[in-house]
């Protein structure tokens, strides 16, 4: 437990260097019947005034801006296609960083749905930047594994078949194979439903 943290999360780490934590969903600062998710808190400079852009361009606001203690200032929201999401205004914590190509560590974030390029234009109106480290791909090229529009979590490993081992271990249909831009990947799903690709390390 992160004692630190303002949502009391479990921290993840890798080699000593934070890369997320685990909230559990029926903590009260989470509304009733949210479901389990992957959360990307996307970096803004004006959390209030970037929600309002976003559910002008088409988002429901699920929790509105608040301040998470003096770390910084947070609202999360549903986008146009039907994804969550949530905006973050830093104070004192501006975020956690890692060195690149860290195995083990996320590498990208992934949105697939119906309409990647509509995603795209509002994610860049709505931060007022391009998303340097998010793809948006179609949900016919995420495989049968996502079934709903959301994010996913790409990681970088060294040994991917040793990984595809250990998430079979855990149960059948846990494991899709694909291909994207001439590149093996793995999904994994979670018995949640939650998805997270698996890519070699170059």
């Amino acid at each position: 437990m992160d004692e630190e943290d303002w949502r009391r999360a479990t921290t993840i780490a890798v080699d000593g260097h934070r890369i997320g934590g685990v909230s559990d969903l029926a903590s009260p600062l989470y509304p009733s019947g949210t479901p389990t998710h992957i959360a990307f808190y996307l970096s803004v400079d004006d959390v209030d005034r970037r929600a309002d852009a976003a559910t002008a361009n088409g988002a429901r606001l699920v929790v509105p801006p608040f301040d998470a203690g003096d770390q910084g200032r947070i609202a999360t929201l549903i986008d146009p296609v039907g994804a969550a999401s949530s905006l973050w205004q830093p104070h004192r914590l501006a975020g956690w960083g890692f060195p690149p190509r860290l195995a083990g560590a996320p590498h990208r974030m992934v949105l697939a749905c119906d309409q990647p390029d509509r995603a795209r234009r509002f994610y860049q109106d709505t931060t007022g930047s391009p998303l340097i480290c998010a793809d948006f791909i179609g949900a016919d090229a995420s495989g049968p594994v996502v079934s709903t529009p959301q994010w996913e979590l790409s990681v970088g490993v060294d040994d991917l078949e040793s990984v595809v081992g250990r998430a079979r271990g855990h149960g059948r249909g846990l494991v899709n194979r694909s291909a994207e831009a001439g590149r093996f990947l793995v999904r994994l799903s979670s018995p949640e439903g939650l998805t997270v690709q698996v890519r070699r390390l170059d």
